[in-house]
């Protein structure tokens, strides 16, 4: 870019070393079968949203109140980022099944002149050891197990990072940014409809007491839509955030509660106060690369790994780019069986790479030497060839820029859920944050700092994101397994566009949903750069996924003829519940344009 974008570039015109295996027998099993992955967070009803216009900025989260909180400070003189933490916060409180405080993120920034990356991913704590999530038989721990135990909990990023972009692109006091969800904390919120329906849909959370007390009545009931849901531990803490920065929840009372929960029953953790002292936010150079759509140039800016996301969904598109289509992509406004058979082709051979490359770069070093190796106009269009009019049985990873890994690939297994939040400023900065606690309200432990006062906050799963089998039957290391201090590698995908000639910001994007996150991102994208879909359009779209096993088209959106194309052409189908989160906000002729998903309470709010 003209303006001084700091970026790992890669073009695409249509876009280390191993470790000897372990001691004991490598584990001979996965520890799930994700041929058909549930949802990581239940459906609840699919609400047509209108998309929303602006002519100076807005903020786009998965519910009103953070929404409004966002615009609250937006309108006070506040920044894109000033306005992401404030609806983060609210988030952690109306929201608690997808991200808070306990948590982690990536947020993407743009000031008008440079792209920065900020990873508060959590991490693993010194004690964690390769074999974490193997039982006491060498073999991998079942999923739920796994995500319901103390170890199954890393050390919270969120805040730390928080604080740390707001010292760079912050202009309201970090005080002023707490004061939406502090009050809202006290005063109470209503429960809305899909809050109540995930508490009553999870057989886990009221397990936990702290959690039953606040979340549910005397006789186990969810509370009812309507039900206001006061929340003062939360507020308390918050009050100490404001006050004290980050520090009040890596150290004292706070960090001393975080530990507690971790180490009770059952499989107690092994996270210390030392660990939540020592964390450290990130600051990375965003991964970019270029992509051609309808005879425009446009450079997607996205975050690097520990996210695989942002290669992911570059390989897909740049993939798609060297195929043929055999007709129309659009049929009756909805992709066509072609484009989904190519689609799921490219996203095969996407996601073999990221099985065996992708983990935390402060561990485990890029194929030749750079990430952006595995976006290479070359390797992608070789990679093409092997996409057929059949779906392939077995996708191999390659080899980018003829390196040859040694690393193990990592078994295929279940990925929960996040939340997103974009953000465009009246001075021309951006937002593009995913923020999670991993799996739907995450490893269900809250935590309190006086159990007199009712609520508190939970305490993510994120170390499931990790290979729990640490090697494959060959010895080899698995590059995402578990390592003293490692973060786990992430789905999540926040996106910022820009127009490749001008540098002007075009849109910001990203969605909650799992390992799906990178194909919601990716329809997004597409359905907005290759058809001309305004960003509302192309979030109603229907959804549609390959995580390497049955082709997945989102549940009664498609054409009983689309499956049977698709069956035709070898793909195993299974329709199921799709529920993506996705929020985006585009640049117009007239200003801004926000959209948000209709299978989820978010909105748009603005000038």
């Amino acid at each position: 870019m003209k303006t001084r974008l700091i970026c790992s570039l890669v073009l695409s015109t249509g876009l280390s070393i191993g470790l000897s295996g372990c001691a004991s027998p490598p584990p001979t099993s996965p520890p799930t079968t994700p041929s058909i992955p549930p949802a990581p967070e239940v459906a609840t009803g699919f609400t047509p949203k209108p998309g929303w216009t602006f002519q100076k900025q807005a903020v786009a989260a998965a519910n009103p109140l953070a929404a409004a909180a966002g615009h609250q400070i937006l309108t006070a003189g506040g920044s894109a980022l000033d306005a992401a933490i404030a609806a983060q916060l609210v988030l952690g409180l109306v929201e608690p099944q997808s991200s808070g405080i306990g948590g982690g993120a990536l947020l993407m920034h743009f000031d008008g002149h440079q792209v920065s990356a900020f990873d508060g991913r959590e991490t693993a704590p010194q004690s964690a050891s390769p074999d974490l999530f193997l039982g006491p038989n060498g073999q991998p721990l079942p999923f739920e197990e796994a995500v319901l135990s103390g170890r199954a909990v890393g050390v919270p990023g969120a805040v730390r990072m928080l604080e740390a972009a707001h010292r760079q692109h912050g202009v309201l006091p970090w005080a002023r940014l707490f004061e939406p969800a502090m009050r809202l904390a006290e005063q109470g919120f209503a429960v809305s409809p899909r809050l109540h329906g995930l508490l009553n849909a999870d057989p886990h959370l009221k397990k936990d007491p702290l959690a039953a007390r606040f979340f549910y009545d005397a006789q186990g009931q969810a509370w009812p839509v309507g039900h206001v849901l006061r929340n003062p531990e939360y507020a308390h803490v918050l009050r100490r955030l404001a006050q004290e920065g980050s520090a009040a929840l890596h150290e004292g009372a706070v960090a001393q509660a975080i530990v507690q929960r971790t180490q009770g029953l059952p499989r107690p953790g092994g996270l210390s106060l030392q660990d939540l002292r020592g964390y450290q936010a990130r600051q990375r150079d965003p991964l970019c690369f270029d992509h051609l759509a309808r005879a425009r140039a446009y450079r997607i800016c996205g975050f690097p790994p520990p996210s695989s996301g942002t290669i992911a969904l570059g390989q897909i598109l740049g993939l798609l780019s060297n195929t043929r289509a055999e007709g129309p992509e659009l049929q009756d406004s909805l992709p066509s069986p072609d484009f989904v058979h190519r689609y799921a082709e490219a996203s095969r051979l996407a996601f073999a790479d990221r099985a065996l490359y992708v983990a935390d770069p402060d561990f485990v070093a890029p194929p030749s030497g750079r990430w952006g190796s595995l976006l290479a106009p070359n390797y992608l269009k070789t990679r093409s060839q092997l996409i057929g009019p059949q779906a392939m049985k077995d996708a191999p990873a390659g080899e980018p820029g003829g390196s040859s890994a040694r690393w193990g690939p990592m078994p295929d297994q279940a990925e929960y859920g996040t939340s997103h939040i974009s953000v465009v400023d009246a001075q021309g900065r951006a937002v593009a944050m995913t923020t999670t606690i991993e799996a739907a309200f995450g490893s269900r432990r809250m935590v309190t700092t006086d159990a007199s006062r009712p609520g508190g906050f939970l305490l993510n799963n994120q170390l499931t994101d990790f290979s729990f089998i640490p090697a494959d039957a060959q010895g080899r290391a698995v590059a995402n397994r578990v390592e003293p201090g490692k973060r786990p590698r992430s789905s999540m995908s926040p996106v910022l566009v820009f127009d490749r000639a001008s540098d002007e910001l075009l849109m910001t994007g990203g969605s909650p949903g799992g390992a799906v996150i990178i194909h919601y991102t990716t329809k997004l994208l597409y359905g907005s750069l290759h058809w001309g879909l305004n960003v509302q359009q192309a979030i109603d779209l229907p959804n549609f996924a390959v995580l390497n096993g049955p082709l997945l088209l989102e549940r009664q959106r498609f054409p009983s003829r689309t499956r049977q194309a698709l069956e035709a052409r070898g793909h195993g189908v299974v329709e199921t519940d799709l529920t993506s989160g996705l929020q985006a906000i585009e640049k117009t002729a007239a200003g801004w344009f926000g959209g948000a998903d209709p299978r989820r309470e978010g909105m748009v709010r603005g000038d």
